[in-house]
């Protein structure tokens, strides 16, 4: 017996929507993840909907970090000018406080080469030399080391046949630095070999 049709003529046969439970994926015959059982198969459009937003939130999730990751390069390029302006400003004062000392040091030199810093004298000497120096304050000129027009002021000049360099001989005013800034150069007498001599100048006897 046949079931009688309870819808009118004008009215449209509601659609049929098929449910795919099964947990074995019939083409791939692989074992189905739980999320996709059911909503792939009931309706592509709330599918779809998911991945464009999950891309969408991805690719903002990207913008953020970028712009982040700028704003730390950034802060961290100041952070370094600012440490680097500090220490260049630090290295500024303590030079200039170390340079208004160099003719206290040219005077116990001077009092050193005629042998009267012993005793008490000596101690207190030495400190001082020690604390200047823990502040960076470094002699510059010795005898031996190879000449540098920027760091040694040549007063005399005699000729050696044993030196293949100019060299600095006798030291006659030591020079100082502090770090990289030149204090004051050191005066000192260079030795020469002869073959650095023009043609013309005959070597001193």
């Amino acid at each position: 017996m046949n079931r009688p049709n309870t819808y009118g003529p004008s009215e449209p046969h509601p659609s049929l929507v098929i449910h795919d439970r099964r947990r074995i994926d019939p083409e791939t015959l692989q074992l189905r993840e739980p999320d996709q059982i059911g909503p792939e198969r009931e309706g592509g459009e709330h599918v779809l909907g998911t991945v464009d937003r999950a891309s969408t939130l991805e690719a903002e999730l990207a913008d953020r970090t970028a712009e982040l990751q700028r704003v730390e390069a950034a802060y961290e390029n100041y952070r370094e000018r600012v440490q680097h302006d500090r220490a260049a400003l630090r290295e500024i004062h303590t030079a200039k406080i170390l340079d208004s000392l160099l003719p206290v040091l040219d005077g116990i030199d001077r009092a050193r080469g005629l042998g009267e810093v012993a005793g008490e004298l000596r101690v207190a000497v030495d400190t001082l030399e020690d604390r200047l120096s823990d502040l960076g304050l470094e002699r510059v000129g010795a005898p031996g080391e190879p000449f540098d027009p920027l760091r040694h002021e040549a007063v005399d000049h005699q000729v050696w046949d044993e030196v293949e360099v100019p060299v600095c001989g006798a030291v006659l005013r030591p020079g100082y630095r502090v770090g990289t800034r030149l204090l004051r150069p050191a005066q000192v007498s260079v030795t020469e070999p002869p073959d650095s001599l023009p043609a013309t100048a005959a070597p001193e006897s």
